[in-house]
């Protein structure tokens, strides 16, 4: 997949695109139907796949106190929409500038010079400064500047609109396996495992432990079955999401033990951590002994969980 970060990057044999516009900050089941329709109308018209996103929420610039997390990261939308079949991401810089700019000046800076020939959005798509473009505004722009455009109809499940707020809220639940219902498939934390402070060896679990800097929204406080992706290799694990204070641990960190293995270094590898159901909500303990029993019993349940999901 050919990556952009400005619409005059785009190599001039890209003769015909189709275009998707989105922030697309979960590529869940809506964002994915979108996307199939556009993959799937650019290759029975000969068209280049497209997707103009951005490289942060809009929120940062327009409402700075009202950021959500993020669901995935820029890498792991990029791997997402690349597996998805589009052939050129377009990230732009989310700045004052792109947030004042007018709907016929987006249409004109960023669609004519990627020679659109149809664009996608998604039902309710607003853009433009203030937000005062719509669909409406968009086709109007196309018939004028040469490019048609195509709404596509939210995706419900029983009987709600699959968004991002409703898997981030799912996922501050623990519902990680909603969540994956949502998604289409599980939700995935993607870092570089970094050297704790080993206690976790000590007490007979070793841990790897994901940098503060990994890709993906930490789920509510507790502990959950799940995979641990390692040099392609998926082992079952039970990751652990908190703030530790059994150990005085520094607050918010992922740690995964991969159920069965002491033997993987895993130090300085980028590693994913897949979400599959939660095993029980967080707790404190007043002793290492009550801890260690606890995790023996976490383990146990985790293998239970992956089993019934196996069979």
């Amino acid at each position: 997949m050919l990556e952009l970060n400005s619409p005059e990057q785009l190599p001039v044999d890209y003769e015909q695109l189709a275009v998707a516009i989105g922030k697309f900050d979960g590529i869940h089941l809506g964002h994915a139907t979108l996307i199939h329709e556009l993959v799937e109308f650019s290759q029975e018209a000969s068209f280049v796949p497209a997707v103009v996103t951005f490289d942060r929420h809009p929120n940062a610039v327009l409402k700075p106190g009202s950021i959500p997390g993020n669901i995935i990261g820029q890498k792991q939308k990029s791997e997402l929409l690349d597996e998805l079949g589009v052939e050129v991401l377009l990230t732009l810089q989310f700045d004052d500038e792109l947030a004042g700019l007018s709907a016929r000046d987006f249409a004109l800076r960023v669609l004519v010079p990627l020679r659109a020939k149809i664009v996608f959005v998604g039902e309710g798509f607003r853009f433009g400064s203030g937000g005062k473009g719509d669909t409406s505004t968009l086709r109007e722009l196309g018939a004028e500047l040469g490019f048609r455009v195509k709404e596509v109809p939210h995706v419900e499940l029983s009987g709600l609109k699959v968004s991002s707020t409703l898997i981030r809220d799912q996922l501050d639940l623990g519902n990680v396996d909603i969540a994956a219902g949502l998604l289409g498939r599980n939700h995935s934390v993607t870092g570089v495992i970094e050297h704790g402070k080993k206690l976790g060896r000590t007490l007979g679990f070793p841990t790897a432990n994901f940098s503060r800097s990994s890709d993906g929204y930490l789920p509510v406080d507790g502990i959950y079955a799940g995979w641990l992706v390692a040099d392609g290799v998926r082992y079952p694990a039970a990751h652990s999401v908190g703030t530790n204070d059994s150990v005085a641990e520094v607050p918010r960190l992922l740690e995964s033990h991969v159920i069965g293995r002491d033997d993987l270094d895993l130090y300085g590898k980028v590693c994913t951590a897949e979400f599959v159901g939660q095993v029980r909500p967080w707790s404190k303990f007043s002793s290492l002994d009550e801890l260690v029993i606890q995790i023996g019993l976490d383990v146990v349940r985790s293998k239970e969980i992956l089993r019934m999901i196996e069979s």
